[in-house]
């Protein structure tokens, strides 16, 4: 796999706003929390909803965030990024 770019999260804070456009230009939208990781389409699921897991208490983007394709990673468990890397 190929990184394109590199963001300093604790440089280029990112709020509700701009995580939402991330999202809205995603096929799918995966969420890692501990073990459990949940898939979302940003065009069926809530804005609300969305936003809630994906944001950290600060309200900023939570950190790792990738996005791969059309597909936006968000969080981190092994699992989820066992599978991203195959």
């Amino acid at each position: 796999m190929q990184v394109d770019e590199i963001v300093d999260a604790r440089k280029n804070v990112l709020k509700a706003d701009e995580a939402w456009k991330i999202f809205q230009n995603a096929d799918t939208v995966h969420v890692g929390r501990g073990r459990k990781t949940v898939v979302y389409s940003p065009e069926a699921a809530s804005k609300e909803e969305l936003l809630k897991v994906s944001l950290g208490r600060t309200g900023n983007l939570r950190a790792p965030t990738l996005r791969v394709g059309k597909n936006v990673y968000v969080g981190y468990n092994d699992a989820m990024y066992e599978e991203l890397t195959g």
